[in-house]
């Protein structure tokens, strides 16, 4: 889905926004200042801002510095209109120039074509058509599988548990669920717990009170209360906190939680929808996910296949992606026979995500209408360099954390130790990597691009 943020110090202006926001297929996440957009900037990076000019802390034209907002339409609202704010607003490189009271048919417009460049769907859209469900493309038999088995759980509000490699889709079957259940003229909210923050995750997910602890200088609602009524999308659930871990079994368990800094109980009425990329049970064995918190997450576990397992859904995908790109261009570029071949040979580690952002490589790349083998990756053409990590071998019987380990040192590797490269091709948030790395080095292992461990690590391995 595309991600929509919105800075307005304005209560009921927000709000209003946001449920438009999320009628028109956005997930939505809420700023009342500056430092709040720069907080969200850090946690997701959005596809659409859409600011208020003067705010508490500053100006909304103060969110051209972060570079976040570098790949995102940014239009700004204010109700003290000029033709020098406007001017600047563009020379900042605003998409738009919006002034209250807003005009809802322009925003509707600048909301629908956000929405069909980022590759959703248009309100009204049918959910269902051939070689796609809901968001998810693909007409594979595991992934039939996978539509046949969403279909039969959504309708129910038993809490899911979706297992799959990064980069499979669990959010976009996440949403589908939550399409399909009587929850969905409400909320959906997805939270990826390893890109926040340990010291704010707490507040994030149960909100917290005025004064509640330095720099609480109003009272916020968490994700479970702004989620009420509809489903909460727990993505990278074994990154959360072991202490988190246990209110979160409690909230499951009473349908109550508490802001911090408060006793009172709150009722919420949510559905949960938790992800993980790893082993949920190698999880519960290394101590990242306890044990009762796992059963009582998966009343029904969901595995999403990988791209690799797929079939001809590698060059169904591809050419949607290619297709993409032309109509934003007015391009007529195609992939030859040779380099279908090859995508269709490649493991592809970062899944569905790694073959997007690989089409919009070669698409650049490509200096005429036909994409040969000659533009594909080192890794992916015939003949590359499999030996310097395009391919990583894994012995049977191998647990599936030192499979992990294996493929994500491999491609760090790969990408000269650039951490930041490295997640983006495992379709990992770099908080996720990071916390791995330390793990590794914690247990000994040799990191790419860093100094070798002392021998007293090396010999705890």
């Amino acid at each position: 889905m595309p991600h929509l943020l919105i800075v307005e110090d304005d209560d009921a202006i927000r709000e209003t926004l946001a449920e438009i926001g999320r009628d028109s297929g956005f997930t939505v996440a809420l700023a009342a200042s500056v430092k709040d957009a720069l907080i969200q900037l850090e946690r997701q990076a959005p596809d659409l801002v859409l600011t208020d000019v003067r705010l508490p802390g500053g100006s909304g034209m103060d969110i051209f510095k972060n570079v976040a907002v570098a790949s995102a339409e940014v239009v700004v609202m204010t109700g003290h209109g000029t033709v020098d704010n406007a001017v600047q607003a563009l020379r900042l490189g605003a998409t738009d120039y919006l002034t209250k009271p807003i005009c809802m048919d322009r925003l509707n417009e600048i909301l629908t074509r956000v929405v069909a460049n980022a590759g959703g769907e248009r309100p009204g859209t049918p959910f269902e058509e051939p070689g796609r469900f809901g968001k998810m493309y693909g007409a594979s038999p595991p992934m039939r599988e996978l539509y046949r088995q969403v279909g039969r759980v959504a309708p129910t509000d038993v809490t899911v548990l979706l297992i799959g490699e990064s980069g499979t889709g669990k959010e976009l079957a996440a949403h589908a669920i939550h399409e399909l259940s009587k929850r969905r003229q409400r909320p959906f909210i997805a939270v990826n717990c390893g890109a926040i923050s340990p010291h704010l995750i707490e507040s994030e997910m149960f909100g917290h009170e005025r004064g509640s602890f330095t720099g609480a200088d109003r009272q916020h609602k968490g994700y479970f209360e702004r989620a009420d009524g509809g489903t909460l999308f727990l993505d990278e659930v074994t990154e959360m906190p072991l202490d988190l871990q246990v209110k979160l079994l409690r909230v499951l368990e009473t349908g109550q939680f508490m802001r911090v800094g408060t006793n009172r109980e709150i009722g919420c009425d949510i559905r949960i929808i938790a992800a993980t990329n790893r082993n949920p049970e190698q999880a519960v064995q290394e101590g990242k996910l306890r044990e009762d918190l796992y059963y009582r997450l998966s009343v029904f576990p969901l595995e999403l296949p990988p791209l690799r397992e797929r079939g001809d859904d590698i060059a169904f995908l591809a050419d949607r992606f290619l297709q993409a790109q032309n109509q934003d261009t007015g391009s007529h570029k195609a992939f030859s026979a040779r380099a279908k071949a090859a995508l269709a040979q490649y493991e592809w580690p970062g899944n569905v995500r790694e073959l997007k952002n690989f089409v919009r490589r070669a698409f650049i790349m490509a200096e005429s209408d036909e994409l040969d083998v000659d533009l594909l990756a080192p890794q992916v053409s015939p003949g590359g360099d499999l030996a310097a990590g395009g391919q990583v071998t894994v012995p049977v019987g191998e647990t599936l954390a030192e499979a992990d380990r294996r493929l994500i040192l491999a491609t760090l590797e790969r990408c000269k130790g650039v951490k930041k490269q490295a997640a983006a091709v495992l379709g990992i948030s770099p908080k996720t990597l990071y916390n791995r790395l330390e793990e590794y080095a914690a247990a000994g292992y040799s990191l790419p691009g860093e100094p070798p461990p002392s021998s007293s690590s090396s010999a705890s391995r």
